[in-house]
């Protein structure tokens, strides 16, 4: 099926973005991979007159460190974070999503900044994102604009985003030494599609928990963050009972839908296998366990 007919452009640079989203208001709409887009245009799930691309604003695709954060441009793509020797050394939860997230053709062509804007909660990249504590710019006509990781995911296909803004770079701190994470995923089919998936990060002290990020993707309306897990790991140190008891947590303030994947109780029983998985991998590579 092809998509209904739209015009199509191509700027260099940031502010002739803003200006064309002024100019066509919600009639346009930013197009970065295309690797979400694109299916629901061609599917005619959706119609937008007028496609805005960034692929030809060059220096929105980077990756730089620096003590205290990564910063990672907007369009670069999935592929070049995952065979990134900053990010594998970093931030090995990150790495997990990546090796997960849809297929090598997917990787090779999404970015990571359409990843998260497109507000897809069976994305992995949110999720993960918010266990990190992620901070996301945004530049719209009058600057820049720091956006917190929890506060940008607002609903399903919605952010923070204004409409004449462009999401342009990610900032990730760098979690002390002893710190660790996990992103697991129960995916069906071929299309590695989500069912459940759950992140974790983790920092210790002398063993214990002293700082801990966790999300959950594709059970509920939105990446979802579970401040009260965090609270509730904080000064513990790993046992299997403090697993359980944190995972139930999450289970709790998940918000599962029946589909043709699974019934509610079948995704609960899933996220809590999963998250228990997660909290593992997440205490052993923090050297908790």
């Amino acid at each position: 099926m092809m998509p209904p007919a739209f015009e199509y452009y191509a700027p260099t640079g940031v502010d002739e973005v803003i200006d064309l989203l002024e100019k066509y208001g919600d009639d346009a709409k930013i197009l970065a991979g295309g690797q979400s887009l694109i299916p629901l245009l061609k599917s005619r799930i959706t119609a937008i007159p007028y496609l805005i691309s960034l692929s030809g604003i060059k220096d929105l695709s980077y990756i730089t460190e620096s003590s205290n954060a990564t910063r990672i441009g907007a369009m670069t793509v999935d592929s070049d974070l995952e065979y990134s020797d900053t990010i594998r050394k970093r931030y090995p939860i990150l790495m997990d999503a990546l090796s997960k997230l849809a297929d090598p053709l997917v990787r090779n062509m999404g970015t990571v900044g359409g990843n998260i804007s497109h507000g897809d909660p069976s994305n992995d990249l949110p999720a993960v994102m918010l266990a990190l504590k992620a901070t996301f710019v945004a530049r719209g006509r009058g600057g820049n604009r720091n956006i917190k990781a929890r506060d940008f995911f607002i609903d399903t296909f919605t952010t923070a985003l204004e409409h004449d803004e462009v999401l342009t770079e990610i900032s990730i701190p760098v979690w002390k030494e002893h710190s660790g994470g996990s992103y697991v995923k129960f995916e069906k089919g071929t299309w590695n599609f989500s069912v459940a998936g759950s992140a974790v990060q983790l920092r210790l002290e002398n063993g214990a928990v002293v700082e801990a990020g966790i999300a959950i993707t594709s059970m509920g309306p939105k990446a979802m963050y579970i401040p009260e897990a965090e609270d509730y790991l904080l000064g513990k140190k790993f046992h299997k009972s403090v697993i359980s008891e944190a995972a139930d947590i999450v289970v709790e303030k998940s918000q599962p839908s029946p589909d043709t994947y699974g019934s509610v109780e079948y995704k609960k029983n899933i996220l809590k296998r999963i998250t228990m998985e997660a909290l593992e991998n997440a205490f052993r590579r923090s050297g908790g366990m």
